[in-house]
């Protein structure tokens, strides 16, 4: 036997060393315990086969995303971070499969076991969903009551306002409400809605409770209207609320209105009437109604019968006005219209005496007029004719209406009043008696010159060859104040004559006309 010797002088070459260990067979429970690994988010997959700086990646996603989420809002994580976030993971799962397939893990000895650690260490981004989404959802309710605290402020800052000024805070306010119930109804902002609501309402309504019932009416009219707008069931007993506080501050601010001389208690009633016809409210319109035409009519005989008649003349036609049938009451309020309009009438004699005594006798002569057109056969029909005589001549001549005239006539001295004019002359005087007569126009009688009226010897009524209308009246002895009006309306400014009558004597007036009156 031969022994070959080889030697490294014969050519031979050592093979180098292998940088890296040889793969490790494929093997599906390591790659599967990788890749979800990797899903927890840390990169412990990439640690348990040495790849560092791929496990680094991991840990800066995750921060990045509790950096955007944290602190948790109502809003959530925004939609495109948390979508590469999970793309980022799937990535990580995936490439960590591929690299297990045929590395060996640093640890642990078997692959099960690392594939069970990824089943439990997906308890960490489960569990941190789940603590989000709590968080997520306290940030929601704390959201929900900051709302609530807002509208809570309106509520108390218009509730130091006119209601006019807040109306626009209190709908905010309870729009507010209203959605907190419809749109978050579990959440702890909606279960203390009801308690607002109380308190929303004793706010807007606070006018009431002030005794305030004219500035209560326009809140508690709104208060009406929410049931409108939100669901009784959710309002309760608040949705009657309203009721009987508008019920009474209607009828209480009528009544205020009513006994202060306002027109505006017939619109207050009117509306009691309507709204709340069979209120106990209501029932009393009538009784206050009457209560004021009682007064008015007692005041007619006071220091203003003008502004009594006028009172009532008011009272009369906003009774007739109001809407009494709903409430029963059309029979008994059309009688205190009745006694309003009757009292008007007969009061209107005593305002015309009032005026005349007050020297407005232009008023007077109006006042006086109409009481006679619609006084029928009342008992001062005649002494009112009288004094509207009286008061037209007062107009003219002041010192006619020193007194009142009376319903006396005739007299001891014939006082004959001729008319010299081209026009019907109207003949008014008042004096011991008062009384009135038409004379007709003088034919051939014609307008005088101013001039010549003021020239020496002039003398109207003195042509012998005419005959004058004239018309011959007896009278008392004293003043008689006289007041020629032409019928025919071209002359504006009525002629006067003031006569001092005496026993024993024959009187004659004449009535001329000149181009610029009588």
């Amino acid at each position: 036997m031969s022994w070959q010797h080889n030697d490294f002088s014969d050519g031979f070459v050592i093979p180098p060393m292998p940088t890296a260990p040889p793969p490790a067979p494929a093997d599906g429970w390591r790659a599967a315990g990788v890749a979800l690994l990797n899903l927890c988010g840390l990169g412990v997959g990439y640690a348990l086969v040495r790849r560092w700086w791929l496990m680094a990646a991991c840990w800066v996603a995750t921060a990045v995303l509790l950096l955007v989420a944290l602190p948790a809002d109502p809003d959530g994580v925004p939609g495109g971070a948390l979508v590469a976030y999970v793309v980022l993971l799937a990535l990580a799962a995936v490439h960590g499969a591929v690299v297990g397939l045929r590395t060996r893990l640093s640890w642990p000895p078997a692959a099960w076991i690392a594939v069970v650690l990824g089943i439990v260490l997906l308890a960490v981004p489960a569990g941190g969903v789940a603590l989000y989404g709590g968080a997520r959802d306290e940030a929601i309710e704390q959201m929900l009551l900051d709302r609530l605290e807002r509208a809570d402020k309106l509520v108390r800052a218009a509730g130091k306002q006119q209601f006019p000024t807040a109306e626009p805070d209190y709908r905010q306010a309870l729009t507010v409400y209203s959605g907190l119930r419809d749109d978050h109804p579990g959440s702890r902002a909606a279960d203390r809605v009801p308690g607002r609501l109380k308190t929303f309402y004793t706010t807007v309504g606070s006018a009431y409770e002030e005794q305030n019932y004219c500035g209560a009416v326009a809140p508690l009219k709104y208060l009406r209207t929410i049931p409108r707008t939100m669901d009784e069931k959710e309002l309760g007993s608040l949705a009657t609320w309203p009721d009987d506080r508008l019920a009474t501050s209607l009828y209480e601010c009528g009544s205020r209105s009513l006994s202060g001389g306002s027109a505006d208690w017939a619109t207050h009633y009117g509306e009691l009437l309507t709204t709340f016809p069979k209120s106990g409210q209501s029932a009393k319109v009538e009784t206050a109604v009457g209560t004021a035409v009682d007064k008015a009519v007692k005041d007619v005989g006071g220091d203003d019968p003008c502004a009594a008649v006028e009172r009532l003349d008011s009272l009369n036609s906003q009774i007739v006005g109001l809407p009494a049938e709903r409430a029963g009451q059309t029979e008994a309020l059309g009688r205190t219209a009745d006694r309003a309009e009757r009292n008007a009438e007969s009061g209107t004699y005593a305002c015309g005496v009032d005026q005349y005594k007050e020297k407005s006798f232009a008023e007077a002569v109006t006042t006086m007029n109409d009481f006679v057109k619609n006084a029928g056969q009342h008992k001062n029909a005649a002494r009112a004719k009288k004094i509207a005589i009286a008061a037209e001549v007062a107009q003219t001549v002041p010192a006619a209406g020193k007194r009142l005239p009376t319903t006396a006539s005739g007299g001891s001295i014939s006082v004959t009043v001729k008319n010299d004019s081209p026009d019907d002359i109207t003949v008014l005087y008042t004096g011991p008696v008062t009384g009135s007569f038409t004379l007709k126009a003088c034919g051939k009688c014609t307008s005088y010159s101013l001039a010549s009226t003021v020239t020496l010897g002039f003398e109207p009524c003195s042509d012998s060859g005419r005959n004058y209308p004239q018309r011959t009246i007896r009278l008392p002895v004293g003043t008689t104040y006289f007041v020629h009006k032409s019928k025919s309306g071209i002359g504006n400014s009525p002629a006067s004559d003031t006569a001092k009558l005496s026993s024993g004597y024959i009187y004659t007036e004449c009535a001329y006309t000149t181009k610029y009156g009588y």
